[in-house]
């Protein structure tokens, strides 16, 4: 496999308006960009959200870190048109970091059909999820083959507008019921999740990109920290309640670090024997998603896919003292390698620094 990497969350918007990532310190995106280079020993980035100016940011850290940077806007319910405004912005960004020197890829959007307006009916995230499951009623295969005629006019057009700004190469982060026409693009680009419905037949699906005769990327793999996440696969993270005040896990779930390092191992070879070109891990962090070790219920971390814990203080009441540690640290302890990050690694972190790095575990 040319590179291995992970996915960088600099703030998105999948639900309303609440953004997955409140605080935007350039300074915390230099440092975590380091680590993800010298110590995970990534040797590449997909910079993924929806603000322009923070993906900038965080793709120019990544280039001076020495990691290939993946720019990758990820902007949420926007109609088709506004979305394409978003991506060729974006795609002049990237040119001025491929510029620097750095090789740079360019994803033309993730799952769009689901996260956007336009493709499946709906007004949020969710009611588009029903429409797509057939959930909601209808003549389902109508409309996903006219969703899916429009995915693909709405790609071939970007894609076109965005050659002549963006000298590197193109791809798209699909999803799996995402069916692409892959000619404007260099890469094939799947979000390759594995979940108890695909679990049979995993290897074969993966095994059945390769057909387009262009380079396969992993532009996302992982699972959250709870016993039976690897069986959810994308979906695990819907087991937060989001209407609780504060938000709270939806039932009892056991915490788990191993169904990460376990998933982990296991698509990575996967990825590595079938002869995918890249892969990254979804995420570096969840930093929306609290980890309480002393509280379950509003352990958020359970929920989150990153290979490192935010540092938060338990929920009392209805309020938390967030962005503060257990014992009043926002980084942990003071003598923490990672102090004033507000985070620490969790297990999947060190197995994937070995595999990354060539070592045997």
């Amino acid at each position: 496999m040319r590179r291995h990497g992970t996915n960088y969350d600099t703030g998105f918007t999948p639900i309303g308006e609440e953004i997955s990532r409140q605080d935007f310190d350039p300074g915390v995106v230099r440092r975590e960009m380091r680590i993800i280079a010298d110590e995970l020993h990534c040797d590449a980035v997909r910079v993924s959200g929806g603000d322009p100016d923070r993906l900038s940011t965080a793709a120019e850290a990544a280039a001076a870190a020495g990691l290939e940077v993946w720019f990758a806007p990820f902007p949420c319910d926007l109609r088709p048109d506004a979305l394409r405004d978003v991506l060729l912005d974006c795609a002049d960004r990237a040119e001025a970091v491929r510029r620097t020197g750095a090789e740079t890829v360019y994803v033309t959007g993730c799952e769009i059909t689901l996260f956007n307006h336009g493709f499946f009916a709906g007004a949020t995230l969710f009611e588009r999820m029903a429409v797509l499951k057939g959930a909601a009623g209808g003549d389902r295969r109508a409309l996903y083959t006219e969703a899916m005629e429009k995915l693909g006019g709405f790609l071939r057009e970007t894609a076109e507008a965005v050659r002549p700004r963006f000298g590197g190469r193109l791809s798209y982060a699909s999803g799996p019921w995402e069916r692409i026409d892959w000619t404007p693009f260099d890469i094939v680009g799947v979000d390759a999740y594995r979940a108890a419905h695909n679990e049979q037949h995993f290897r074969e699906e993966v095994r059945g990109h390769l057909a387009h005769g262009k380079p396969v990327v992993a532009t996302e793999f992982g699972c959250c920290t709870y016993r039976g996440a690897g069986l959810r696969g994308g979906t695990g993270w819907t087991i937060v309640d989001e209407q609780a005040q504060p938000p709270a896990l939806d039932g009892e779930y056991t915490r788990d670090e191993g169904e990460q390092v376990r998933y982990f191992d296991e698509l990575l070879t996967v990825f590595e024997e079938e002869g995918f070109d890249a892969a990254f891990w979804f995420s570096f962090a969840g930093y929306g998603a609290p980890h309480r070790p002393d509280d379950p219920r509003h352990d958020l971390d359970m929920a989150a896919y990153g290979v490192v814990k935010m540092l938060d203080a338990p929920v009392l009441g209805g309020s938390a003292a967030r962005d503060t540690a257990p014992g009043g640290s926002a980084a942990g302890a003071p003598d923490s390698p990672y102090a004033g990050l507000g985070w620490e690694p969790k297990e999947v972190f060190h197995v994937m620094a070995a595999r990354y790095g060539g070592s045997v575990i």
